[in-house]
């Protein structure tokens, strides 16, 4: 048996839905989260703030476009960060995560989300939906850098 170690998600069957995403980060190293709402998937989970990419946009003019209506900043600079596509049973996303850490205004849950600071080195996996998993053990990694 010949098996790829990771074949590409088969896209015919699942929706695929691109999000993008920020790791907005303070000058004193900490990332800025919100906490997932009632009714969504994985609600309470922690989430970097970010949304679905629409048509005719770019992730970069969403993830800007996304922090202005979730989280009321005005980014100044988005950084590429991390790309991957992540299935899960009912659909598959593709992540485009920025690193941001210039903007205007102060971080604030605007739709009603419970958002706060934590240090880069203290995310935990285990408090995120399973996608970000990986892109949390790199944040860890380099924080201890």
């Amino acid at each position: 048996m010949n098996e790829k170690p990771n074949p590409k998600p088969d896209t015919n069957s699942k929706p695929l839905v691109q999000v993008a995403a920020a790791i907005i980060r303070n000058e004193f190293g900490q990332i800025y989260l919100a906490q997932r709402l009632e009714g969504q998937d994985f609600a309470q989970a922690l989430e970097f703030p970010g949304g679905k990419v629409d048509k005719g946009e770019t992730p970069e003019q969403a993830v800007a476009r996304e922090l202005e209506e979730e989280v009321g900043i005005h980014i100044l600079g988005a950084f590429p960060y991390e790309h991957f596509t992540f299935e899960y049973p009912t659909k598959i996303i593709e992540f485009f995560f920025y690193l941001v850490e210039e903007w205007i205004g102060e971080p604030f849950g605007r739709e009603g989300q419970e958002g706060f600071w934590i240090e880069q080195s203290e995310l935990d996996p285990e408090q995120f939906p399973p996608a970000n998993e990986q892109l949390i053990k790199r944040l860890r990694l380099e924080a201890q850098e």
